[in-house]
């Protein structure tokens, strides 16, 4: 399985070098993984000396995408780089790596020299020094977490939330929660938690519903601004 992941992300042809370190093998055993990949009907072009092609995979079905919708998903994946974390940004490149791999060759070929590029200035983003993972996590299972969280006055809070959602943006990254010490929606900039441990409360399967008043909510005080501004203007 390694290998064949190997095979899919990685700039083709292969060498086995490349290969061995990739999959943490010797270069003897590498040549023996090719030949069982192809006794179990995998197509793997190539030699040793050269490199390898995974040409089919049996493991991953057909894939077909128009020539916008791969330059689409390419930009997409390439825009992690500018404000995801290592991880994430790692995630999209194998989860790419392995849509590229099904596409027929006109496609693959498109996809590997894809027109538009995701390219912004450098700028200083602050510094995350939470687990992202334990906070992904946190959200997707519906478990609360304890955070302490220094504000913009530089007060300092111990409190208990249930995290709903994150959102990037190109300064900082954004969490949206319910305040089980405010006992309502609060926003919290990543960066300026200072610590993060799991909780001890799921609050399945609520996220979804909090989410949704949290998105009505902020709606219905942005049209109330839009309307004090054009009465303001009338």
């Amino acid at each position: 399985m390694r290998l064949l992941d190997a095979l899919r992300r990685l700039p083709r042809p292969v060498t086995a070098t490349r290969l061995a370190a990739e999959t943490e093998v010797s270069t003897r055993q590498l040549y023996r993984d090719i030949a069982t990949l192809r006794a179990g009907g995998v197509l793997v072009d190539g030699t040793a000396g050269y490199g390898y092609t995974l040409t089919e995979d049996p493991a991953l079905p057909p894939q077909s995408f128009s020539r916008l919708e791969i330059e689409a998903l390419m930009l997409g994946v390439a825009s992690l780089g500018h404000f995801g974390d290592d991880p994430l940004t790692t995630a999209g490149r194998n989860a790419l790596a392995r849509i590229v791999a099904t596409l027929p060759d006109r496609q693959a070929r498109q996809a590997a020299h894809a027109t538009m590029r995701s390219w912004r200035p450098p700028e200083t983003r602050a510094a995350v020094t939470i687990d992202l993972g334990l906070l992904r996590e946190a959200c997707w299972d519906e478990f609360s977490v304890r955070i302490v969280y220094r504000d913009a006055s530089e007060r300092r809070t111990e409190r208990e939330i249930l995290p709903l959602g994150m959102s990037y943006s190109p300064k900082t990254l954004m969490l949206v929660a319910w305040c089980l010490l405010r006992d309502a929606h609060r926003t919290f900039e990543v960066p300026r938690i200072e610590a993060l441990d799991r909780g001890g409360r799921s609050f399945r399967p609520r996220r979804v519903q909090l989410l949704r008043e949290y998105v009505a909510l902020r709606t219905a005080e942005w049209r109330g601004k839009e309307q004090q501004i054009a009465r303001s203007s009338a």
